[in-house]
C-alpha cells in the first residue's frame, strides 16, 4: 500500500485534520477498498483506482442494506471525495470518479435548547452546603455563560483565566486557540469555588492549573460532568432530556434571538463554517409568535 499512507500524510500535514478526523477518513476509504475485493483482507489499491460512478452507488446501496446511519453514509462519501481529490491532485488518477456522487440527504436537527427559566432552575437546584455545590454551580454558570464544549470545560486551566478582561481562553478542536467574554455572574461562581472548595482539595501532582477538580484532585471526566447534569436537572424538575452540549446550545440560541452578530457567535463557539452556526438561527413558534403579536398591526 502506498497511496493510503500518502492520503494520510496529506490530510494530516497539509489539510491539518484532527487525529480522529483522518482515522475517520482511512477506516471509510479501507471499508471500500474491502467492499470493493468482496471483504478480502487484503486491500488491493490497483482496484481503488479502477473505479466508476456506479461503484460507489453501490457502495452506498450495500451501506443502505446494513442500515448504516444515513450521516454515517454522508461522512463516507466526503471521506471517498476527498480520497479521489488527492490522487487526482497527485496526478495518479486524470478524472475523479466521484464528482457526480450524492451523498445522501440528512437533514439537520434542530438542537435541544432550555429557556432561562430552566436554566435559572437548575442552577438552583444545586445544593450549595455540600463540597461540590460551588464547583457545580460554577460548571453549569460557565457552560451557559461561556458556549463551551464538555471537552473544553474540563481541559480549562486556571492559567487560561483572564477575569480582569473578561475572557477566558479556550483552546478547541484541532488545538486552535479562540477568546470567549465570561460575564460577572460566571466569574463570580468561578471565584467562589475557587476561594472555598477547590481550595480545601489536596490536589494531585499535575493537577496544579486544571480549574475543576473532583473531591480527590484529579482533573473531571465528561462521564462526571454528564451525570451531574442530569441530577442536577432532575432535582430542578426539568424533564427534558439535557447534556453539557444543551448549555452550548442554549447559549448561541439565546444570543442570536436576542439580536447577537452571527459571526461574532461563530468565533465564541469555535466554529470553523459559519453554515455550522447558522443552525442556531432557528426561532422556536413562541418566539415567532410573540414577535408577531407584539408588532404586527393585523394580529
Amino acid at each position: 500500500m502506498r497511496y493510503i499512507p500518502q492520503f494520510q500524510s496529506y490530510l494530516r500535514l497539509e489539510k491539518s485534520l484532527s487525529p480522529k478526523t483522518v482515522e475517520a477518513y482511512l477506516r471509510d476509504v479501507k471499508q471500500f477498498a474491502h467492499f470493493l475485493s468482496n471483504n478480502d483482507e487484503n486491500i488491493d489499491e490497483q482496484q481503488l483506482l479502477n473505479v466508476e460512478l456506479q461503484d460507489f452507488q453501490h457502495y452506498l446501496q450495500h451501506l443502505y442494506k446494513e442500515k448504516v446511519k444515513s450521516t454515517s453514509q454522508a461522512r463516507a462519501v466526503s471521506s471517498l471525495k476527498a480520497f479521489y481529490r488527492f490522487l487526482q491532485y497527485e496526478k495518479v488518477m486524470e478524472h475523479n470518479p466521484t464528482e457526480l456522487l450524492e451523498a445522501p440527504k440528512i437533514g439537520r436537527k434542530l438542537p435541544d435548547i432550555l429557556s432561562v427559566i430552566e436554566i435559572e432552575t437548575i442552577i438552583a437546584a444545586i445544593d450549595l452546603s455540600k463540597p461540590e455545590g460551588h464547583r457545580n454551580k460554577a460548571i453549569i454558570e460557565v457552560l451557559y455563560g461561556c458556549g463551551l464544549r464538555v471537552s473544553e470545560l474540563i481541559n480549562l486551566k486556571l492559567s487560561q483565566l483572564f477575569f480582569r478582561d473578561n475572557f477566558i481562553r479556550i483552546i478547541g478542536k484541532g488545538d486552535k486557540e479562540r477568546l470567549v467574554p465570561i460575564g460577572e455572574t460566571a466569574q463570580s461562581a468561578v471565584r467562589h469555588y475557587i476561594e472555598g472548595g477547590r481550595a480545601t482539595l489536596k490536589i494531585k501532582k499535575g493537577m496544579e492549573d486544571t480549574l475543576f477538580l473532583n473531591r480527590r484532585g484529579s482533573k473531571l471526566t465528561r462521564e462526571m460532568i454528564f451525570m451531574m447534569i442530569k441530577e442536577t436537572a432532575q432535582l430542578g424538575g426539568v424533564t427534558k432530556n439535557i447534556s453539557p452540549h444543551t448549555f452550548r446550545h442554549s447559549f448561541a440560541t439565546h444570543l442570536i434571538e436576542g439580536g447577537a452578530d452571527l459571526r461574532a457567535v461563530q468565533e465564541m463557539l469555535g466554529h470553523a463554517s459559519i453554515t455550522t452556526t447558522e443552525i442556531y438561527t432557528h426561532l422556536d413558534t413562541d418566539y415567532i409568535r410573540s414577535s408577531i403579536a407584539q408588532f404586527h398591526p393585523r394580529y
